[in-house]
C-alpha cells in the first residue's frame, strides 16, 4: 500500500472540500482537467498582486521580478522532461496548440505531395484534423496504425506502414479515452530508421509517467499544464533545437522578432521566435510551482498510489453485472471506460452527478476510436492521487442506484 498522505494531499486542493447536490464532491474527470493544489492559485494571485509587469522588455523592478519568475519555469520544466536546454521549451497554449505549431510550421515547409503522416487509431481530434489540414494543403496521405481490440496498438501492422514515403508519425503516448500507454520509445525508434520525424502528443501521460525526451529520443513532444495540476491555456511544445531552428516561425509580432523595418524582419532566437505577443504570464509562472508540487511527492510514488487506485477500481467495477470496462491495455494509466448495457452513457453521468460524483461521458474528442469499437460512447472515470479508494466504492454504489434507477 502507498506510504503517501493522502488525506493531507487532499486539503492541498481546496476544491475538493465542497458539497454537490448535497454531496460530497467525488472529482473522477483528472483526464479531463486535474484541479489545483493551493500553491498553485497562490502563485496566480501573487504574481497579480505583487508584480504584475509584462516580461522581456522592461527594465525597472516589476518587469524584471515578472521576467525571472517566467524563465524560471522554462527551466523547471527542462529539468522536468530532461530537454537537453531550455532554449527547446516553448510556451504554448496547449497540447492543441502545439501540435497546430508543428503541423504549420514543419509540416508546411518540409511536407509535401505524396509524403505519408502516420498516426494511430488512438488519437484525439487534437492529433487529427491538424494533419488532416496539413494534408489538404500540401498534398500529403494520412495513414492510420490500427489497434486490436483490448485498445493497443498493432505493432507488426505499424511496422507494415512504415516505408520511405513515410516522413512524419504523431502518436499519443496515453490514451485520454481508454488509458493506453503506447510504446513511443519503440515507435520513435522504427519510424527513424526510416527517417521519419515523430511528435508524442503527451496530454495523459505527462502526471503519470516520468517523460525523458531525451531517452525516447522524441523530435517533438507536446502536453497541456492543466493536465498536471497546473492552470489552462497554458501548455509546452519541446522540440530538437535543429528542427526548431530550421521551422518558420508560426506567428508575427512582438517578441518573436530580433529586429524590424518594412523591408524586412529578421526573427528572434529560440525559444522566442515561437512566442509572439504578451505570453500568459502568470499562468506560466504557476506551472513552476503545480511541477514542484509533483516533484516533491515524488512522480514514482503518485504513479504507484494511481496504478493501486486503478487496480482496485478495476477490480470494483468488473464486478458490476452488465458493465463492461472499454479499454483492458497491458499497459495503463489511471483510466476506466466502461459502459452499461441498456443504458446511455449520458444517462448514467447525469445520476452520478445528482449523487456528487463527476465523471466524463460522451466520446472523448476520439470519435474515430469510438467507431472502431462500434460505440456511440463511454463513461469515463479518471484517478488522481487526491482520489480514495472509499470514493471508489461510492461509484460502484452511484452505478448500482443507475442500475436500478435505469434497468
Amino acid at each position: 500500500m502507498s506510504k503517501l498522505n493522502i488525506q493531507k494531499i487532499r486539503t492541498d486542493f481546496p476544491i475538493l472540500d465542497q458539497k454537490v447536490n448535497g454531496k460530497s464532491l467525488v472529482y473522477f474527470d483528472n483526464a479531463a482537467t486535474t484541479q489545483k493544489p493551493q500553491v498553485v492559485i497562490d502563485a496566480i494571485s501573487e504574481y497579480y498582486t505583487g508584480y504584475n509587469a509584462n516580461i522581456h522588455r522592461g527594465i525597472h523592478y516589476l518587469a524584471e521580478k515578472a521576467t525571472t519568475a517566467f524563465e524560471a519555469t522554462r527551466t523547471t520544466v527542462q529539468k522536468f522532461i530532461n530537454a537537453d536546454s531550455k532554449e527547446e521549451v516553448i510556451f504554448t497554449y496547449g497540447t492543441t496548440d502545439s501540435i497546430n505549431l508543428v503541423s504549420q510550421t514543419y509540416g508546411m515547409k518540409f511536407l509535401g505531395k505524396g509524403d505519408e503522416i502516420l498516426i494511430s487509431t488512438l488519437e484525439h481530434h487534437s492529433n487529427i484534423v491538424p494533419w488532416q489540414m496539413l494534408c489538404e494543403a500540401r498534398g500529403c496521405i494520412l495513414k492510420i496504425i490500427p489497434i486490436n481490440d483490448q485498445g493497443e496498438i498493432i505493432f507488426e501492422e505499424y511496422l507494415k506502414l512504415l516505408t520511405d514515403k513515410t516522413r512524419f508519425v504523431s502518436v499519443v503516448h496515453v490514451s485520454n479515452a481508454l488509458g493506453t500507454i503506447n510504446p513511443v520509445k519503440q515507435i520513435i525508434e522504427k519510424a527513424h530508421e526510416f527517417g521519419a520525424v515523430v511528435l508524442i502528443d503527451g496530454a495523459q501521460a505527462v502526471t503519470h509517467i516520468e517523460i525523458d525526451v531525451q531517452d525516447l529520443n522524441a523530435d517533438f513532444y507536446a502536453f497541456s499544464a492543466h493536465k498536471l495540476f497546473g492552470p489552462t491555456g497554458m501548455g509546452v511544445l519541446y522540440g530538437k533545437k535543429d528542427l526548431l531552428n530550421a521551422m518558420p516561425p508560426y506567428r508575427g509580432g512582438g517578441e518573436m522578432i530580433k529586429e524590424v523595418t518594412f523591408e524586412k524582419t529578421t526573427y528572434n532566437e529560440l525559444p522566442y521566435k515561437f512566442e509572439a505577443g504578451t505570453p500568459n504570464i502568470a499562468d506560466v509562472i504557476a506551472v513552476k510551482n503545480a511541477i514542484d508540487y509533483i516533484n516533491a511527492i515524488g512522480k514514482d510514488s503518485i504513479a504507484a498510489y494511481e496504478d493501486e487506485l486503478l487496480k482496485y477500481a478495476t477490480e470494483k467495477l468488473s464486478a458490476i453485472e452488465g458493465l463492461t470496462i472499454i479499454g483492458t491495455a497491458k499497459e495503463k494509466v489511471s483510466v476506466i471506460s466502461f459502459i452499461l448495457e441498456g443504458i446511455h452513457p449520458q444517462d448514467v453521468g447525469i445520476i452520478l452527478d445528482q449523487q456528487g460524483i463527476a465523471i466524463r461521458t460522451g466520446h472523448h474528442c476520439t470519435q474515430p476510436l469510438m467507431q472502431r469499437l462500434g460505440l456511440v460512447g463511454t463513461c469515463r472515470a479518471s484517478f488522481s492521487v487526491y482520489n480514495t479508494f472509499g470514493e471508489i466504492d461510492l461509484l460502484v454504489e452511484g452505478i448500482n442506484k443507475v442500475k436500478r434507477m435505469l434497468s
